[in-house]
């Protein structure tokens, strides 16, 4: 609803303004429409600033603590207890058209929205704006109070697998968790950049280049060109680890290890990456067709996951010049040592637990941070972000608070405050049924195999599905990727196949059976969206039968659904996909008890079209949820 639709409306229920207030947009989310009346009302009642009552002014996440609640001890009004004042300022409450009057739970007032108007606002905000529901672009603003000056910019590093090497569990979560990232930031309207970051560089592209010339067989390449390039780099390694293992006994047993290490796999696979560092045009082009097959082969494997990237970094893309001036920057500012032919950051100076980090290795060539360090100049020249984000697991977290600490210590604090590193825990127990897990694939086909089992075992519903393997797919994806979310990110957790694709408890294949039984109601109602958008919704909160618990059921789920666009707010803060989980299991464990009492089919006709309205806008919230976690709803 626009603000005028909405004043019309809200004029209508006796309600003569909306006051402004920051962060405040009743067009996004309803509720701010009761922040602001509460607020207006508490200036008056309290004498407190309304600056220092709106940010304290909470949503809850248990609707038996009311639907807004305020801590009395945050207005810090001084000379009475806040529990007297609790119940002194409730008593003060005048009749709201809005509010019913509020509740006192010690020091907290707990506040309860009037149904009827309820309905009347959230519905129809639903319905009006299916696809944005929950969303609000204002907060990607540079200026919210003037959109002409444009949207922040960030940056999601995410995924960022290694080129011929297992795409491994903490790349998986990587990818669940940056895509989830990208779609939270987009719905807050900010202008994202989705990155993958290759680890496309770097002495093991010299000892696969080498494998290539030794064991690389074209049409395999063509066939599975990450699968071979992985194969062909085991191989190589085969011979490599043993004469690696030989050359450190006999250094460890005081012998001449010269001709052994010249003679050897790794000071060959050296010289090659040697030679792909000066340019050498032939090294580089098969090195460049490797990179080109393997993002090929990813990029189907990510659309599976609804992921797309705007931009397919790497290791490699980063120019020497940029390293070359960033250890020009540190030998000036005094920040680099030699030791012992490398070249190290003492880091320890300005915080023992950042250790001592080495920039070059002692042949000169770059390693993993000095790359890291060009990386995020060259990013900041060429996207001017207002933040980055770099998903990685938390195994990662010296090396990335080494990097911070290196970007503000170089004198581009500029840079530094705007990066930010979201991490993660472990996967534990993940394998295929064929052994280790290697690749994304197979991990995504064992899961459709197990979900197409699970669907079998119902012939009657399997029946029905137009095309049993594609949704076994799809209901497999979305077993992985919710298993992934359920706790918080920094949890490890256990893989399990058989937990995560049952269609009891909290779990993928629960979601989208709650969704598609929403879009069943829905077909077989078949009632004209112009009738659900003209529907008597004050019909919902009727008692039709003395005994019966229907309007607590519609209003549970009314109440619920309010609170979606404030789960999604608070989702861009904590940055917690658990956060939007957690909410769509209550919201959908309220609606599946209330269809034995909210029956659409059978019922009369106005009183069908109020409860279709009521789960139409249940199915649009539903499904904004699951596409802001990255699933793909299905309807049958």
């Amino acid at each position: 609803m626009d603000i005028q639709q909405l004043s019309d409306r809200l004029a209508n229920l006796g309600v003569d303004k909306i006051t402004s207030y920051p962060n405040n947009y009743p067009e996004q989310n309803p509720v701010d429409i009761y922040r602001s009346h509460i607020v207006d009302i508490l200036v008056k009642i309290t004498g407190v600033d309304s600056a220092i009552i709106y940010p304290a002014l909470s949503w809850t996440q248990t609707l038996d603590k009311g639907d807004l609640v305020l801590p009395v001890p945050a207005l810090r009004v001084k000379g009475k207890k806040p529990a007297e004042l609790a119940a002194d300022w409730a008593k003060q409450f005048p009749e709201s058209p809005l509010i019913e009057p509020p509740v006192v739970a010690g020091t907290f007032l707990q506040f309860y929205f009037k149904l009827k108007p309820l309905a009347q606002i959230v519905i129809p905000s639903i319905l009006k704006n299916p696809d944005t529901y929950g969303t609000n672009p204002n907060m990607g603003l540079m200026d919210p109070s003037d959109p002409s000056k444009g949207r922040k910019r960030i940056i999601v590093e995410f995924s960022s697998p290694n080129i011929a090497k297992p795409f491994h569990a903490g790349h998986l979560r990587s990818t669940i968790i940056g895509g989830f990232l990208g779609n939270i930031y987009e719905g807050a309207g900010w202008d994202v950049i989705r990155m993958n970051y290759l680890g496309d560089w770097g002495t093991q592209f010299g000892l696969l280049a080498l494998a290539w010339k030794r064991f690389g067989n074209e049409d395999e390449l063509l066939a599975n060109p990450i699968g071979h390039l992985y194969d062909i780099y085991v191989k190589i390694n085969t011979i490599h680890g043993p004469q690696r293992d030989e050359i450190k006994a006999v250094k460890d047993a005081g012998g001449d290890t010269t001709k052994l290490e010249e003679d050897s796999v790794g000071k060959e696979a050296q010289r090659l990456f040697k030679r792909m560092e000066d340019g050498d045009p032939e090294e580089l082009s098969v090195w460049r067709r490797f990179r080109e097959l393997s993002i090929e082969r990813y990029k189907q494997t990510y659309a599976r996951l609804n992921i797309n990237y705007d931009v397919y970094s790497g290791e490699s893309q980063i120019k020497t010049e940029s390293m070359d001036a960033a250890m020009d920057t540190l030998w000036a500012k005094g920040l680099n040592e030699e030791s012992r032919g490398a070249v190290i950051v003492d880091l320890e100076k300005y915080n023992k637990k950042l250790g001592k980090c080495r920039v070059k290795k002692e042949d000169g060539t770059t390693l993993y941070l000095t790359r890291d360090i060009g990386a995020a100049v060259e990013r900041y020249e060429k996207y001017h972000f207002d933040k980055m984000i770099y998903v990685v697991a938390m195994q990662q977290d010296l090396h990335l608070a080494q990097l911070f600490k290196i970007l503000e210590l170089m004198g581009r604090r500029d840079i530094s405050e705007k990066c930010q590193h979201i991490n993660f825990g472990m996967v534990q127990g993940m394998s295929t049924r064929k052994g280790t897990v290697k690749f994304l694939d197979d991990i995504l086909r064992d899961v459709g195999d197990k979900m197409h089992e699970v669907m079998r075992s119902n012939a009657d519903k399997y029946a029905q599905v137009a095309d049993p393997e594609k949704t076994a797919d799809i209901l497999g994806i979305t077993s992985v990727m919710v298993q992934d979310m359920t706790g918080k990110r920094i949890n490890n957790y256990e893989f399990s196949l058989s937990r995560m694709t049952s269609f009891e408890g909290d779990t993928g294949p629960y979601l989208q059976y709650a969704h598609a039984r929403l879009c069943s109601i829905t077909r077989k109602a078949n009632i004209p969206d112009e009738e659900l958008a003209s529907a008597d919704l004050s019909l919902l909160l009727l008692d039709q039968d003395a005994n019966a618990p229907s309007p607590q059921h519609a209003a549970l789920l009314l109440r619920s659904l309010a609170q979606w666009p404030d789960v999604f707010t608070n989702t861009a803060k904590t940055l917690e996909p658990v956060t939007v989980l957690s909410y769509l299991f209550r919201m959908t464990h309220m609606l599946s008890s209330s269809y034995d009492h909210l029956k659409v089919v059978g019922s009369e006709p106005k009183l069908a079209a109020a409860r279709m309205a009521l789960y139409q806008s249940a199915r649009h919230v539903l499904r904004n949820g699951m596409k802001l976690l990255g699933l793909t709803p299905v309807e049958r």
